[in-house]
C-alpha cells in the first residue's frame, strides 16, 4: 500500500498528513505555543510522595507537577531479576531528590504529565534503553528469520558493550549491519551529552527535547512503501533533506519542495476531511454510519445500519455493515488519534462465523496503526473492547475545546424549558421582594416564545403576581441564559 507523506508549515504550527492511495490516515499537529512533550528529558525534583498510590509528583518546570508512580521507577535488582517484588515508593525516592525523568504522556485535560525514569531514546531503526540490558524486537516483525538476523547484528553493532539495552523498531525489519551500527553510535553520543547536561543543570531544567513534528515525522513515519514527501516550506524542507540524508540516504530523491499558491492540504482535500474528522457521525459507502462519542472516561463507537438495505437476507446485511465497519473504525482511530479504552458496539450477529470475521477484519485493520492496541473478543452482546496507546492529545482535544453553552454536553435545554424557569423565576422573586415590574432579559428565541406558544401562561402569571411583566431581548445572550430584573 503505498503512502505519501504532506507537510504544511506555518509560524503558528506543522501539520503532517499521511496520505494512503489517496485517503488521509493520519494527522499529526504540533502548534508554536503549545509544542508536545513526550520524549523530552527533565531534571526534576521530588515535590510530594504519596505513598498511598504508590507515585510521587515530581516538579519539572511546568504549570502542574507531573506524575510519576512506583513501576516507572529504576531500581537495581540482584542479577536483573525482574522477578523480584517492586519495592515501594517511599524506598525508591525522597521528597526534594533531583531525578532525570522522561514524559512518557502529554498533560491531558486536568491531569498533568506522566513521567518515566526509565529513558528511551530513539533513533531511526533502534530505540536505546541506557538503563536496561535487554533487546527487544518490535511485535509487527513477524518473520523468526529476520527477528534471529536482527538479534545477532545489534549485538555486533553494540560491540559486546554491555551499556544499555536496545529495542529494535518495525522500520528496522531488513535494515542493513551499517545501518544499525550508524543508529547504536548516534544514541550512545545522546545519551553522553544528555548525561554531561544533567549533572551540570539546575533543577526544573529541560535537558533534552524531541526533534521537531518534521523533522520526528521523517524518523518516525517514514518507511520503504513510502513514495513522496512533500513540503511546502522550505527551511522545512531543507531540514528534512539533510536529515534524510543523514540518516535515510535511500530516501533523499523522494522529498519535494512544494512552491505552489494553491494549499498543499486542498491538493488533497485533507481540510475536508479534518472537519469531517470533528463529527461525531461518519458516513459508510454502503449507507450505513458510525457514531463516535468521546468521553473522558471511555470513547464509545456505535454501528448502525442507516439506509443499507442489503439484497439477501438480514444476516448478510449486518454482516457487510460490520465488515466495511471494522475498515472505517480502524481508519477513524488513526485519524482522530483517539486513546484510552474503546467500546465498540457492532451489530447483532446471530452466525458466529460472521463475528469471527468481523473481528479478524477488525484485527487486520488495526494491525497498520502505529500505536500500540490491545483487543479483546467480542462480546455475546456484540461489544467488543480495546485499548490504543494515549501519549499526545486526540485531534478533537487540540482542535476544539468545551462548547461555553453547553459546558461539553453536547446538548442545551429547549426554549420551552428555559421560559418555565423564568416563570419560575419570576414566582421566586416575587415572594421574596416587593418591585412595580418585572423585566425579563433572554435570547431572541426565548422571547419569541413567551410572545407567542408562551402567551397565555404569562398573562397568567401577571394576573397571579399583580404586576407587569415587561420583556427585553439581550443579541449576546445563548439560549439558555436570562435574568429577570426588579425595577
Amino acid at each position: 500500500m503505498s503512502e505519501e507523506i504532506l507537510i504544511n508549515v506555518t509560524p503558528q504550527e506543522t501539520r503532517v498528513a499521511v496520505v494512503e492511495n489517496g485517503v488521509l490516515q493520519e494527522l499529526h499537529i504540533e502548534r508554536t505555543r503549545s509544542r508536545g512533550i513526550v520524549g523530552n528529558i527533565y531534571k526534576g525534583k521530588v515535590a510530594r510522595i504519596l505513598p498511598g498510590m504508590q507515585a510521587a509528583f515530581v516538579d519539572i518546570g511546568l504549570s502542574r507537577a507531573a506524575f510519576l508512580h512506583a513501576s516507572d521507577c529504576r531500581f537495581n535488582s540482584e542479577g536483573g531479576n525482574h522477578s523480584i517484588e517492586h519495592p515501594p515508593i517511599n524506598e525508591l525516592l525522597h521528597e526534594g531528590e533531583q531525578i532525570v525523568v522522561q514524559v512518557a504522556k502529554d498533560p491531558l485535560g486536568n491531569k498533568g504529565a506522566r513521567l518515566t525514569m526509565n529513558i528511551t531514546l530513539p533513533a531511526r531503526y533502534l530505540v536505546y534503553m541506557p538503563f536496561s540490558k535487554h533487546i527487544g524486537i518490535s511485535q509487527k516483525i513477524e518473520s523468526e528469520e529476520e527477528r534471529k538476523r536482527l538479534r545477532e547484528l545489534v549485538k555486533v553493532a553494540a560491540g559486546g558493550n554491555s551499556d544499555g539495552g536496545y529495542i529494535l523498531r518495525t522500520m528496522a525489519e531488513m535494515a542493513t549491519e551499517t545501518e544499525l551500527q550508524a543508529d547504536v553510535r548516534y544514541l550512545r553520543r545522546a545519551w553522553s551529552s544528555t548525561c554531561d547536561q544533567f549533572e551540570s543543570a539546575a533543577p526544573y531544567t529541560l535537558i533534552r527535547a524531541d526533534l521537531p513534528l518534521a523533522v520526528r515525522a521523517m524518523r518516525d513515519l517514514v518507511r520503504h512503501n513510502v513514495e513522496k514527501i512533500r513540503i511546502d516550506s522550505r527551511v522545512t524542507f531543507q531540514a528534512a533533506t539533510a536529515f534524510a540524508r543523514n540518516f535515510i540516504p535511500e530516501m533523499e530523491g523522494h522529498i519535494q519542495y512544494y512552491p505552489g499558491e494553491r494549499p498543499i492540504f486542498d491538493l488533497y482535500s485533507i481540510e475536508d476531511e479534518i472537519q469531517r474528522g470533528l463529527m461525531p457521525k461518519v458516513l459508510l459507502k454502503s449507507g450505513g454510519y458510525l457514531i463516535i462519542d468521546q468521553t473522558e472516561a471511555m470513547t464509545t463507537i456505535d454501528v448502525n445500519t442507516g439506509t443499507y438495505v442489503g439484497r439477501r437476507t438480514l444476516e448478510e446485511t449486518l454482516f457487510k455493515t460490520n465488515l466495511e465497519a471494522a475498515q472505517a473504525i480502524a481508519r477513524q482511530l488513526r485519524l482522530r488519534n483517539i486513546g484510552g479504552i474503546i467500546i465498540i458496539d457492532f451489530i447483532d450477529m446471530e452466525d458466529a462465523n460472521h463475528r469471527r470475521q468481523v473481528m479478524r477484519a477488525l484485527e487486520k485493520a488495526l494491525s497498520r496503526d502505529r500505536t500500540k492496541v490491545c483487543i479483546a473478543e467480542m462480546s455475546t452482546l456484540g461489544l467488543v473492547e480495546l485499548t490504543r496507546k494515549r501519549t499526545r492529545e486526540s485531534l478533537e482535544h487540540i482542535l476544539c475545546e468545551p462548547c461555553p453553552v453547553c459546558s461539553g454536553r453536547g446538548t442545551v435545554r429547549s426554549a420551552h424549558t428555559v421560559c418555565y424557569e423564568v416563570f419560575r423565576e419570576i414566582l421566586r422573586e416575587a415572594r421574596q421582594f416587593e418591585a412595580n415590574e418585572y423585566v425579563v432579559m433572554a435570547s431572541q428565541v426565548v422571547i419569541d416564545m413567551l410572545l407567542d406558544e408562551e402567551a397565555d401562561g404569562l398573562g397568567k402569571l401577571q394576573e397571579f403576581i399583580g404586576k407587569p411583566i415587561n420583556l427585553q431581548v439581550e443579541s449576546l445572550y445563548h439560549q439558555e441564559q436570562f435574568d429577570v430584573v426588579l425595577m
